[in-house]
């Protein structure tokens, strides 16, 4: 094969995204640096939701002078899934959704909104006090996974003007 096939070849993927319309998050004009150190997020209410707010401004930034606004509503639940022989639950499934809106403060708009969902479990099987550490990991868990699903589809979003 010959070097200018292979050439050919490496550059063949970059080629079919660049003909796709794809634009890297954090390359100029890109989602990542429209967002980046620009969205004040709704000040949390519980700890679940500072969970999740402190997750979204270490990825997104904390913003001086923000150009958007994040609406957040965080809804968690707890399900036993686990039943020994002396009906105790020896293990949970914390579920979590995140209703969201990301409105445009100059022009009011809300330029994405929707929702994310998840789930982690938690083992309830030894003392009071590992159990208790056990749900609180899970809770964090839980929460730095919404973030990452949360910011994942901002970033997807068209924020161009």
């Amino acid at each position: 094969m010959s070097l200018l096939n292979r050439r050919f070849l490496i550059a063949l993927p970059l080629l079919v995204l660049a003909a796709c319309g794809f634009q890297p998050v954090y390359g100029p004009g890109g989602t990542g640096t429209a967002l980046q150190n620009a969205v004040q997020v709704d000040a949390p209410n519980d700890a679940y939701s500072y969970t999740l707010v402190r997750e979204i401004e270490t990825r997104l930034g904390r913003a001086a002078s923000p150009r958007y606004a994040l609406a957040l509503t965080v809804d968690t639940s707890e399900e036993g899934l686990a039943i020994d022989s002396e009906d105790n639950t020896t293990r949970y499934n914390l579920v979590g959704k995140v209703d969201f809106a990301l409105r445009n403060l100059s022009s009011g708009q809300i330029e994405v909104s929707g929702n994310v969902e998840n789930f982690t479990g938690y083992s309830a099987t030894g003392s009071t006090v590992a159990t208790l550490a056990a749900e609180r990991d899970a809770q964090k868990r839980l929460m730095v996974m919404l973030a990452d699903q949360l910011v994942t589809r901002l970033y997807a979003a068209d924020l161009t003007p």
